[in-house]
């Protein structure tokens, strides 16, 4: 049992017992949390930048954005020299350096530095959306989110690469940008070695390795490890083909597949066999063709072991077995324009 001097070694004010239910936020007083709900979460902002127009719900948050102005940076992290702004700014960024992470969900077990950070990723679970735009009623998990949005409605986009001149709307997306024109890949697969030039990009690579495919087709069951895959996907079902070739007027189902087509039209041919010299209009298509030098066959029959170097060969094979019934469906090739082209 603690001791009187123990209990007492924490003032009754002093102990945060107030805690917001939108972010998370604890407070000493019950006063503190109501200035907090009414500024943070209601938008409330009567602190206003004489420099920029900027306006803050909190003073002091004002007194950190004027330091943008005067380019102060006070607090200096001691592991990597970076300086910022706030105290607070600069204690969230040294558990970088500790990898200090005690905000767990209990969901599915992610941690976190920050308890807001959990807040918010805790909403992925339960589908809360708190925050809505006024201009086209799109709900967001947090307060950021909605502001970079909001930025598009009004054509913002302060942040331009010196590079090329492309803008931005925010600070994060000029970073991710500009890795473009440096070739900078911080982020690596520890399976095969391959480097990312953003977080997701791994993440979305890594599930050639584990096979996770979490994007399922609600019409007939089929998964898919790639959202963009599952929607290109949905169109065979609704059989919604929006992109036209002006050409010849066939219509494909993505962007990438008229792409393909059009060099049909063009006759470009970019990929070149190194052994022969010959050129094709698709890496597929020299894939394949390059198993004729390597002499590699990985279509095998499995009524009798023997082994093709082309898909379409090993069909016509199967017919053999089957007393020549014609074998050719959809479903043997990588796009039905393919099955069109051959028939």
């Amino acid at each position: 049992m603690a001791s009187p001097s123990e209990t007492s070694s924490t003032p009754k004010n002093h102990r945060k017992t107030h805690e917001c239910s939108e972010c998370g936020k604890s407070f000493g007083l019950q006063a503190l949390l109501l200035t907090h709900r009414k500024r943070i979460h209601t938008g409330e902002k009567p602190f206003k930048c004489w420099e920029c127009g900027k306006s803050f719900s909190q003073k002091s948050s004002l007194w950190v954005h004027e330091k943008i102005h005067t380019g102060i940076k006070s607090y200096k992290c001691f592991e990597c020299g970076n300086c910022f702004t706030r105290s607070s700014t600069l204690q969230s960024h040294l558990k970088t350096h500790t990898g200090e992470k005690n905000e767990k969900c209990l969901e599915c077990g992610k941690c976190f530095i920050q308890k807001s950070n959990l807040v918010r990723h805790q909403r992925r679970h339960t589908g809360e959306r708190p925050y809505e735009c006024p201009e086209c009623e799109r709900r967001f998990v947090d307060s950021s989110e909605l502001q970079r949005h909001q930025k598009r409605h009004k054509g913002e986009k302060p942040y331009q690469c010196r590079e090329c001149g492309k803008r931005f709307v925010t600070q994060r997306e000029i970073r991710l940008h500009e890795r473009i024109h440096t070739g900078e890949k911080p982020f690596k697969c520890g399976e095969c070695g391959k480097c990312f030039s953003r977080k997701q990009h791994l993440r979305s690579h890594q599930r050639v390795h584990t096979g996770e495919k979490p994007y399922k087709c609600v019409e007939c069951g089929k998964s898919f490890a790639y959202k963009e895959n599952l929607s290109t996907h949905h169109k065979t079902h609704t059989g919604e083909k929006p992109y036209q070739c002006n050409e010849c007027g066939s219509f494909y189902r993505t962007s990438s597949a008229l792409r393909s087509h059009l060099k049909i039209h063009t006759g470009e041919k970019n990929y070149i066999c190194l052994d022969c010299g010959r050129a094709f209009a698709h890496s597929s298509s020299l894939k394949v063709h390059s198993r004729i030098h390597t002499g590699e066959k990985p279509h095998k029959c499995p009524e009798c072991d023997q082994c093709f170097s082309q898909k379409d060969s090993l069909v016509r094979h199967q017919q053999i077995h089957i007393g020549g019934k014609n074998v050719w469906n959809v479903e043997i090739f990588s796009q039905p324009s393919v099955l069109c082209r051959h028939t």
